[in-house]
């Protein structure tokens, strides 16, 4: 800018022409533009640098579940779960299991239940080791998991979450990520086991079809039934269903708990529910209130216990009628 004034001047004064103004103006361009481009690289390598720190730091940081030095490879011939007197806690002052206990039989499905902060997705971290309880323990088939590879743990375990995680690629390699070793038969099986084979055949690209950034091209139920079909592909002994249908639809719940009853059968399964009609069909249905079992049983049962889960259960079912009767209005 001083340098264009000076410029100015000059010409008024008579001593420079407006063409070597001109002039002066494109060297000024032509010079700050590789300056520009330069403070924009250095910014870059600063910045990287800042990551790569951070990076460093994290790999650097020190597990808390660390598998013990006799840890073996835990082998799962049925799939029973037992949680003995479980407590836990993230913060000292701040219990949220206070002495769970219950069982999993091989092959059944147990429901838990309860108000939001109750400790119902807690149950499923501490399954898959991802913290270790601060008293009492969890076994399966009669091995503690604190005494097997988390790896092995983690293995034998397939997890259906509220909040599907998806790559930034294919369907079918969403689909194949359930088990990479899998070929494409298999994955094809899957998507029809969770019953998503019809959507992908309408696309033009099929298995192929690009999901976007956690798979934003993709409504709720059809990335639900790709995680869906990804446990159908690892066919793992034990599975976990975090509240899988609480944000959608009737009709899509409807589609995917059909999918889901293919899944479970001859499973082991714990289902984490919000909605109840999901869990009607339960082997047991445990009802947590403040990190405790309050009820426990069928539904039959505990809906004439008339207790917090008929309470539960009677609210849900008259907004449901709220529900269907707006729909009918529009």
């Amino acid at each position: 800018m001083a340098s264009l004034l000076l410029s100015a001047n000059a010409v008024v004064r008579g001593e420079q022409t407006i063409g070597d103004f001109v002039l002066i103006h494109l060297f000024l361009i032509q010079l700050s533009q590789p300056l520009a481009f330069i403070g924009g690289v250095y910014r870059e390598i600063r910045q990287s640098l800042t990551d790569i720190e951070v990076l460093f730091g994290l790999l650097e940081t020190p597990a808390e579940i660390i598998d013990s030095s006799n840890a073996r490879d835990l082998t799962v011939p049925s799939g029973s779960i037992c949680f003995d007197d479980v407590h836990f806690h993230y913060a000292d002052d701040r219990p949220i299991l206070r002495g769970i206990s219950f069982d999993v039989p091989a092959g059944k499905t147990v429901a838990i239940v309860g108000q939001s902060g109750a400790g119902k997705s807690t149950i499923s971290r501490l399954l898959c080791r991802f913290y270790d309880v601060t008293a009492g323990s969890i076994s399966i088939d009669g091995h503690d998991i604190r005494s097997v590879k988390a790896i092995s743990l983690r293995a034998a375990i397939g997890v259906v979450p509220q909040d599907t995680v998806l790559f930034n690629d294919t369907i079918g390699y969403n689909i194949h990520y359930g088990h990479l070793d899998a070929g494409k038969e298999a994955v094809w099986n899957a998507a029809v086991g969770a019953k998503i084979d019809g959507f992908i055949q309408s696309l033009p690209s099929g298995l192929e079809t690009e999901v976007g950034e956690r798979g934003l091209k993709l409504s709720g139920g059809e990335k639900q039934r790709v995680a869906i079909a990804r446990a159908i592909l690892k066919a793992p002994p034990i599975l976990i269903l975090d509240e899988a249908t609480s944000s959608l639809d009737t009709k899509t719940e409807q589609d995917i708990n059909q999918a889901l009853d293919l899944v479970l059968k001859d499973r082991t399964a714990i289902i984490i529910a919000h909605r109840l009609s999901t869990i009607v069909t339960a082997d047991e249905i445990i009802v947590l209130d403040k990190g405790q079992i309050t009820e426990r049983g069928t539904h039959q049962n505990l809906l004439l216990q008339n207790g917090v889960y008929q309470k539960m259960w009677n609210r849900q079912q008259a907004f449901q009628e709220i529900e269907q009767k707006l729909k009918s209005l529009t």
